[in-house]
């Protein structure tokens, strides 16, 4: 059945979106007063008080709670960050002692990665959009979504104490034996807080599964569900079938420090490679339970500024599916140099390379759809414009790594470093905020001042391609990660990098403070600013606590901007 043209942007049969039935009939002026009440009540203000939200089993409240939480450790991961760049910007390495950058790198690392990047698009936006996005009132297990919060708060107080009573100096990668038999440091406790976490994170992706198989609205089939559901199913597979290798892996190195078994320690018949193995069979998969999220994000931001239909719908639908997959195939192309045979080396050197290939399809397909569309230049639409090139350039690095002669040449040096922030800080971060910025007015019921948006998104660019592209030149010349001292013909790249370093945390800080600043002062938001597709769009601007008054019946394809024109704001942003 063809759709109705839209002017207003609502489809046909929208009634659900805008007031409640009222009970009994008293008359004309009651039912408008209570029409009005009810557009007004949402999910924000129909409770007040801290108990409403510590107790709340509403997706979007605990939605905000992550997301209340996620950004304190992020900031706690960037001051680290700060901290070692400081630390680099002399040869000499005159602001900590080596042992306090040991400790300073890990913790950057651990925080950032199990602490913000892997839950921030899932906790944050997915808990808040899927149910929206398939017309569901809830997800399917509200207090398990409840309790994945509290344990990511647990392990985030656990993360805090080992912090705050020495830290850890083993990298981010536990690697042993220098984990489980030489450091002296809170290997045990920061074993056990990642532990934690990854039940939080077990228990998001099977409220997604769940959710997604059987909560759709009528009419939502699989081929109409919108690309980021696809890509937080991909994404709630790797959690369930990954996360619990990590976790198991954990405790083997928690049980061999504590106990002095022979696991992974040589000297007592153990094997590190095994360590290495189990670590990325988890840990390889996990950078695409970070970077798929933001693909989702960035593949509902492209049609709607370009006022397209995604080209080959189920081109990027199928390539989530196929990354999920041939993720779990490459973990030792990070073992290149561990000891692992030639012949082990080459095959998974070529399943580096076939993974590249369902990224690529994402790339040509964004592209595609920008091909001779009405593109608008608001602020979400910049940050997608970043996450394309900064991605590109991570990806296209990556193809260097999984050749066995450069990695080889490489391994352990700043490359290596510049790569991975190229994928998760320039990807991953980028995607995030562009869908912080694309669905704010839905999750705020405010609009957010557009030119400090795009300065924001400029600053965040600039900074860093200004931080990071250096260290691939630091990395060709042989600069290795991890050292708190290096030559001084290393300076000026160092020099360059802290700089930039500077200028991205002025352009992460100010979204911040602007959203703060629009909660009170910023434009009221209508159901649909940008004039997007999609049903999260046809409720209020915030939505009320079931998300829909009447459950909504989906008679229309995906992305069908042929009939939803591009409202006045969206414009104006332009």
């Amino acid at each position: 059945m063809k759709p109705e043209p839209r002017g207003s942007g609502r489809r046909a049969g929208d009634d659900y979106s805008v007031g409640r039935e009222t009970a009994g009939t008293e008359g004309a002026i009651a039912m408008a007063t209570a029409a009005i009440t009810a557009e007004r009540e949402n999910y924000l203000n129909q409770e007040y008080g801290i108990k409403s939200w510590l107790l709340t089993v509403d997706h979007k409240r605990i939605a905000l709670l992550y997301l209340l939480s996620i950004t304190f450790f992020f900031f706690i991961g960037g001051f680290f960050a700060l901290l070692i760049r400081l630390e680099l910007l002399t040869p000499a390495g005159d602001l900590v002692q080596a042992d306090t950058y040991n400790k300073l790198f890990t913790m950057h690392g651990q925080v950032m990665i199990f602490f913000f990047l892997i839950p921030s698009i899932p906790a944050v936006l997915g808990n808040f959009l899927v149910p929206l996005m398939i017309g569901a009132r809830d997800l399917a297990f509200p207090r398990i979504n409840l309790l994945s919060w509290y344990l990511y708060i647990i392990a985030g107080i656990m993360m805090l104490h080992c912090m705050l009573t020495g830290g850890v100096d083993t990298g981010w990668t536990f690697y042993t034996p220098f984990s489980t038999a030489f450091s002296n440091t809170k290997v045990i406790e920061a074993g056990l807080a990642i532990f934690v976490s990854g039940f939080s994170s077990i228990l998001t992706g099977l409220n997604f599964v769940v959710t997604i198989h059987r909560m759709r609205a009528p009419g939502m089939t699989w081929n109409r569900l919108p690309l980021f559901i696809w890509a937080h199913y991909a994404t709630s597979i790797i959690q369930l079938l990954g996360t619990p290798v990590i976790a198991v892996t954990l405790v083997l190195v928690v049980l061999e420090r504590a106990f002095h078994l022979g696991i992974f320690d040589p000297t007592r018949g153990g094997d590190p490679i095994l360590f290495q193995h189990l670590f990325w069979f988890y840990s390889h998969p996990a950078v695409y339970i970070m970077i798929l999220p933001s693909m989702g994000v960035v593949t509902e931001i492209v049609p709607c500024f370009t006022r397209k239909r995604i080209f080959g719908y189920k081109f990027v639908a199928m390539s989530s599916i196929g990354i999920a997959v041939l993720g779990f195939l490459v973990w030792a192309h990070h073992m290149f140099v561990a000891g692992i045979s030639l012949y082990a080396a080459l095959i998974f050197s070529m399943l580096s390379y076939l993974v590249a290939v369902p990224s690529a399809i994402k790339v040509f397909n964004w592209t595609a759809t920008m091909y001779k569309g009405s593109i608008t230049f608001a602020t979400p639409m910049l940050y997608a414009f970043g996450f394309i090139g900064l991605f590109l350039m991570g990806g296209l690095t990556g193809l260097f790594l999984a050749a066995l002669g450069i990695d080889v040449h490489v391994t352990d040096t700043y490359f290596v470093v510049a790569h991975f922030h190229y994928i998760m800080v320039g990807g991953a971060v980028m995607g995030y905020l562009g869908g912080m910025h694309f669905w704010w007015p839905k999750i705020s019921g405010r609009m957010y001042p557009e030119a400090l948006g795009k300065l924001a998104a400029l600053l965040v660019f600039v900074g860093f391609n200004l931080t990071f592209f250096p260290q691939f030149i630091l990395g060709y010349l042989g600069m290795p990660r991890r050292y708190w001292q290096y030559p001084p013909e290393f300076q000026v790249l160092n020099v360059l990098s802290t700089a930039g370093s500077t200028v991205l945390a002025v352009g992460y800080v100010l979204p911040m403070l602007y959203f703060l600043w629009s909660m009170r002062y910023g434009k009221i938001a209508p159901a649909n600013p940008w004039g997007a597709a999609g049903l999260e769009w046809t409720t209020t601007s915030p939505p009320p606590t079931f998300n829909f008054d009447h459950t909504p019946v989906v008679d229309w394809e995906a992305y069908d901007y042929e009939n939803i024109p591009a409202p006045e704001e969206a414009r104006v942003a332009g």
